[in-house]
């Protein structure tokens, strides 16, 4: 059987079980659940392996709502990553282009993950019929990973060996705009600093008191004048998690703020990382206070691969685009006006693309080489592709400029364009794999451009053998 009828069969196997995994994305859209309490998510992943015949292995790497399923015998290991978490705060009625929570303060998929983890499912299967199919020696393993907003959930999974005998890794994101990710991401990590100092009646003995309180604004103004003498693409964030209390007239004896520390590399991040721990120190010691930090997470900053690059550039150039029509851009238009120009204009810039006047969907495939702006966020993706040869796609999903982790990428959730996407991105991901599967030179090739940057790079899991999963986020 030739390369192309490889992949048209691959594609034909895709489009056959799309609409139970249309499905799929649709009853995780409507049970939005936050990092590492996707039970239901989770459950419902689990029942489609099942349903399809893969071996499953739940609660992988200690985390109750991660889970494997493989398929094949022998041959290459192909994983492919989804992901069914949601975001807090972005409940939203689907349909509808006005804010307008289904509960109020409640979560909702802002991110797209619901249709992120059910193509890669699709995907998965796909290939998994194709090995059947056509007698191949091959594996294929669909990785549900959750926590990816935070919770970095496939850096652990790295750490307990998951990934070791794998060969590839493919995984997608929905966008505005389709085309083969660019490996631009931020390392990070994230870090509570818990001050504990000693309570006084703040007017009868204030001079008794020690305020942790204080020590937390001395270093949060302490990292704000470290943003001058740092990398212009690193980002620091931070949340006061605790404040030490609601009664002023108490000397706070315990407050904690959240850190999150990006750079564009390890080796940078880490430095970054000191710094703000030193800083975090000076403010204890100007307070007489105490400080702890605790890691709760971190990401490793992506790395690209050519060849699979190449490959999965070429299966999206044979697809097209997702094939919106009439019905979705005008749907697309009425979320378009919920929109600012600088919203659209960004949207374009992300992708280096020339700004196209009312145009509300994208059909069109975006460039290999195009010029990425330098506004990037981070991925616990990035901790796999130091461990594995890694390729991304991004496929339209939604109108063009819509934010993420917004109320409007929510409300488009459930909509044929929606669908249109994730069933592109299953073919183009299923496509790469069936690639690697039948061109031994691809796979060598792939695995040649990985060893070579590991050689010159050493790697350092953001996810250290003393950080526990943060598994109750919300007692974080």
């Amino acid at each position: 059987m030739t390369d192309q009828q490889n992949t048209a069969e691959i594609w034909r196997l895709a489009d056959a079980k799309s609409p139970a995994f249309f499905e799929l994305s649709d009853r995780v859209w409507a049970m939005p659940e936050l990092n590492y309490q996707e039970e239901r998510s989770a459950a419902e992943h689990a029942a489609m392996l099942e349903k399809e015949g893969f071996r499953i292995e739940k609660g992988v790497a200690g985390l109750p709502t991660a889970l494997i399923g493989e398929s094949g015998e022998g041959g290459p290991v192909i994983a492919i990553l989804g992901e069914y978490d949601a975001l807090p705060g972005l409940s939203q009625e689907a349909g509808v282009a006005e804010q307008r929570p289904l509960v109020s303060g409640g979560n909702g998929h802002g991110c797209g993950h619901n249709m992120l983890g059910s193509a890669s499912l699709l995907a998965a299967t796909a290939v998994k019929d194709w090995l059947a199919a056509n007698g191949i020696k091959g594996r294929v393993r669909y990785y549900g990973c959750p926590a990816e907003e935070g919770g970095s959930s496939k850096g652990f999974m790295v750490r307990a060996g998951l990934f070791d005998d794998v060969d590839v890794a493919i995984c997608w994101h929905p966008a505005s705009f389709t085309g083969v990710s660019k490996p631009i991401s931020l390392a990070c990590v994230e870090v509570e600093f818990t001050f504990r100092g000693r309570a006084s009646h703040a007017a009868a003995s204030p001079h008794l008191g020690r305020s942790a309180l204080d020590a937390v604004e001395l270093m949060n103004i302490g990292v704000n004048y470290m943003r001058e003498h740092m990398p212009s693409d690193a980002r620091v964030h931070y949340a006061i998690i605790d404040a030490g209390g609601i009664a002023p007239n108490v000397v706070q004896a315990q407050a904690t703020v959240r850190h999150l520390i990006r750079a564009r590399t390890l080796s940078e991040m880490w430095d970054l990382v000191r710094r703000v721990k030193a800083i975090a120190d000076g403010a204890a010691l100007m307070t007489e206070t105490t400080v702890v930090a605790q890691q709760l997470s971190g990401d490793a900053n992506l790395v690209g691969n050519r060849p699979l690059e190449e490959a999965m550039h070429a299966n999206l150039i044979r697809l097209g685009g997702p094939g919106f029509d009439a019905a979705d851009r005008a749907f697309a238009a009425e979320f378009q006006k919920t929109f600012s120009k600088e919203d659209i204009r960004a949207s374009y810039g992300r992708f280096g693309l020339p700004v196209l006047e009312g145009e509300s969907l994208s059909d069109d495939i975006y460039p290999l080489d195009y010029v990425a702006a330098l506004s990037v966020g981070s991925t616990d993706v990035g901790t796999v592709s130091w461990v594995v040869p890694t390729v991304q796609c991004r496929v339209a999903c939604y109108a063009v400029g819509t934010p993420g982790h917004s109320w409007q990428l929510v409300a488009q959730g459930l909509a044929p364009a929606a669908h249109k996407g994730l069933s592109l991105a299953a073919k183009a991901m299923a496509g790469v794999a069936v690639d690697v599967l039948s061109q031994p030179a691809l796979l060598k090739a792939a695995k040649a451009d990985f060893a070579a940057f590991r050689a010159e790079n050493p790697f350092q899991n953001p996810i250290s053998d003393d950080i526990e999963p943060p598994l109750d986020m919300a007692a974080h």
